[in-house]
């Protein structure tokens, strides 16, 4: 029964689940949904859609293998670092060739 003010209860107090239970567990384990749209016209394939969605925690990807985003300039401190030393060495390697002095032929 519901009473004046207050929602009613999704599950029973005894053995239910709440939201933050769900998601822990959601988390834990991971989850995985998976579709495909493809669109056709005259059994010709004019587009086609995957869609792959992995949910789950940080701990639960990585055992999993996926850690993209330690990777992505726009998404990680450390690969942005990373990105910029990494440009910061080449400019200083083009910039050491063209001061270099200019190298002289033989038989010229």
């Amino acid at each position: 029964m519901t009473t004046p003010g207050r929602l009613p209860d999704p599950y029973a107090r005894d053995g239910g689940a709440n939201l933050a239970d769900i998601l822990e567990r959601v988390l834990d384990k991971g989850i995985v949904i998976a579709g495909d749209i493809r669109i056709n016209l005259l059994d010709i394939e004019l587009l086609t859609i995957k869609l792959r969605l992995v949910v789950a925690s940080v701990e639960r990807a990585k055992e999993m293998g996926i850690d993209w985003w330690e990777d992505d300039p726009a998404l990680s401190s450390r690969a942005r670092h990373r990105e910029l030393a990494r440009e910061n060495t080449e400019l200083r390697a083009r910039l050491s060739r063209l001061e270099a002095p200019p190298v002289e032929e033989e038989g010229s």
